[in-house]
C-alpha cells in the first residue's frame, strides 16, 4: 500500500510541476502575442462600402504599422490626406511613382500598358465605370482606388486635383493584413506580381494569432489539471475494497 501511495504522490507532483510549466509558458505566449500584436498592428473600423467586397462597412481591420516607403502595388492601406477630408481612409494602391495609370482596356485597369487582373473586384464589375484618363503618378506618391469602383471617392475622383489625384507615401499609416472582425485573411493581389517590385508579403499576423491561441490553450489546460487530478484521486480513494474470503 505504501509503495502505491508513494508512486501516486510522485505522479501527482510531476503532474503539478508540468501543469505549472504549461501555465507559465501559456502566459508568456498569450501576453507576449498580445503585446507583439499591439506593437505591430493598429485596428481600424471601416465606415463605408468603398472597399466592398474585400472589406465591408463596419468591418474591423488590422493594419501593420509600416513606413510609406514600403508600400507596393496591390497593398490595401490606411492613410490620411488633408485634401480628401483629413480622416483615416482605406484604399488599394494601384500605382506608385512613375507608373502610367489608365482605364479601361477590355474592362481592365492598365498600369504601364499592362492589363491588371483584379479578382477582388465585385463579380462582373468593370475596373472603372467612367474610365480613367491616362495619368502618370508623380514620384514619391501613390494612386489609390477602392475595390467598389462604383462607390468610391478615390484618386480617380480627385484626378483633376494637383498631383493628379495621388497621395504622398508619407500619408500612409499602415498596410491592412487581415480582417479582425469578421476574422478573415486578405486576397492576394496577384495581378501586380509581374510588375517591377512585385507585391508585398503579409506581416506576421498569423504568427501573432497562433501565439495567442496556443497560450490560451496551455493556460486553460494547465489550470484544469489540478481539479481534474484531485477529482480522479478522490474517485479512486472512494472505490470499495474487494471482499476478503
Amino acid at each position: 500500500m505504501s509503495r502505491t501511495r508513494r508512486t501516486n504522490e510522485g505522479h501527482g507532483k510531476a503532474g503539478s510541476a508540468l501543469s505549472g510549466i504549461a501555465v507559465a509558458l501559456g502566459c508568456v505566449l498569450f501576453l507576449g502575442g498580445f503585446v507583439w500584436g499591439a506593437i505591430l498592428y493598429q485596428p481600424y473600423t471601416v465606415p463605408t462600402d468603398s472597399m466592398d467586397p474585400t472589406i465591408k462597412a463596419g468591418d474591423r481591420v488590422l493594419a501593420e504599422r509600416i513606413d510609406g516607403g514600403e508600400v507596393k502595388r496591390g497593398d490595401v492601406v490606411v492613410f490620411q490626406e488633408a485634401s480628401w477630408g483629413n480622416v483615416p481612409m482605406v484604399k488599394r494602391v494601384v500605382g506608385v511613382g512613375g507608373d502610367k495609370i489608365a482605364c479601361c482596356t477590355e474592362k481592365k485597369l492598365t498600369v504601364n500598358g499592362e492589363q491588371i487582373d483584379e479578382p477582388y473586384l465585385p463579380k462582373g464589375e468593370s475596373a472603372s465605370l467612367t474610365g480613367i484618363r491616362s495619368t502618370t503618378v508623380p514620384q514619391g506618391r501613390l494612386f489609390l482606388l477602392g475595390d467598389h469602383r462604383a462607390d468610391s471617392l478615390d484618386s480617380s475622383a480627385h484626378i483633376g486635383d494637383s498631383e493628379n489625384g495621388s497621395v504622398e507615401r508619407g500619408a500612409v499609416q499602415g498596410r491592412v493584413d487581415a480582417l479582425a472582425w469578421p476574422m478573415a485573411g486578405m486576397q492576394k493581389p496577384t495581378g501586380f506580381e509581374a510588375l517591377p517590385g512585385g507585391i508585398s508579403q503579409p506581416g506576421p499576423v498569423k504568427t501573432v494569432l497562433a501565439a495567442i491561441v496556443a497560450g490560451a490553450v496551455l493556460v486553460l489546460g494547465g489550470a484544469a489539471y489540478g481539479p481534474l487530478a484531485n477529482r480522479s484521486r478522490r474517485s479512486r480513494g472512494a472505490s470499495p475494497e474487494p471482499a476478503r474470503v
